[in-house]
């Protein structure tokens, strides 16, 4: 049965597999490398051949022509100037995206926080809505707070996870536990389709290589990074390598040869 929700998915993926670059970072810290331009940033992106981007809504009301991959608005928000950027409130809903031609909405949410309980209901009623109108909905769930002392522990990662699951996100993106045993874990212990967060910048390329591998080999649907794409000094060029591992399920030499050859370009 194709419903409105299917036909988005499959804007969103290819293979059943997501390749997505988040951009929303402009909000949090500023304009830093790559979303200075970021409208270069995204063509980069889709000549790289992501199957999805995710900004937010001004990013899309702005652009200077449609994309031409399928896009996620996001609909949280937070500064790195005020008084709690763990506090991440409400800036958006599914009918605004849907007017905008978005394909998903995703939500940022921080288990263990102080601003938790406010969080988890902002995730309810976002699923809610996004249920009514046959959206998409990637729920960002990280371990972050004063109630966390291990982010990387995988049985927080796995209850993280199970959180979004279980108030209704259609896909769920955490971050890398570091190894494909535990991470199999979080996936296997979640009813929603899983997705590993990019994490931080890195000065290693391979090592972001080998993150995808490992998060598609412990069962995830796909990866989500940021960063280690759009601050690239070549982001089609690393997008195009993770397009190998994510959804042709090349090897990581594989990768990582494709990535030295465009170098050499």
């Amino acid at each position: 049965m194709v419903t409105g929700k299917t036909v988005r998915l499959s804007r969103l993926t290819e293979r059943g597999r997501m390749l997505c670059i988040p951009m929303d970072h402009g909000i949090t810290a500023g304009p830093m490398k790559g979303l200075d331009t970021i409208y270069r940033t995204i063509k980069e992106v889709e000549r790289g051949g992501a199957t999805a981007f995710l900004v937010q809504k001004g990013i899309v009301k702005h652009m200077p022509e449609p994309p031409t991959i399928g896009f996620i608005i996001h609909v949280s928000s937070s500064t790195s100037l005020g008084p709690d950027p763990n506090w991440k409130v409400r800036v958006g809903g599914a009918e605004t995206a849907l007017l905008l031609g978005a394909d998903g909405l995703s939500v940022h949410i921080n288990i263990g926080s102080k601003a938790e309980p406010e969080m988890l209901r902002k995730l309810g009623e976002v699923a809610d809505e996004c249920e009514s109108w046959g959206v998409p909905l990637i729920a960002m769930m990280y371990p972050r707070g004063e109630g966390i002392k291990d982010p990387n522990d995988p049985n927080v990662l796995m209850h993280v996870a199970r959180v979004g699951a279980e108030l209704g996100a259609d896909i769920v993106k955490v971050p890398y536990s570091g190894s494909v045993e535990t991470f199999r874990r979080v996936v296997d212990a979640c009813p929603a389709p899983v997705v590993m967060a990019g994490g931080p910048k890195m000065d290693n390329d391979l090592a972001v290589l080998r993150m995808a591998r490992e998060a598609v080999d412990a069962g995830a649907m796909g990866v989500t990074i940021g960063r280690n794409v759009f601050m690239h000094e070549r982001p089609a060029a690393i997008v195009r390598a993770l397009r190998a591992i994510v959804i042709e399920d090349r090897s990581v030499e594989d990768a990582q040869a494709l990535l030295e050859r465009e170098a050499r370009i």
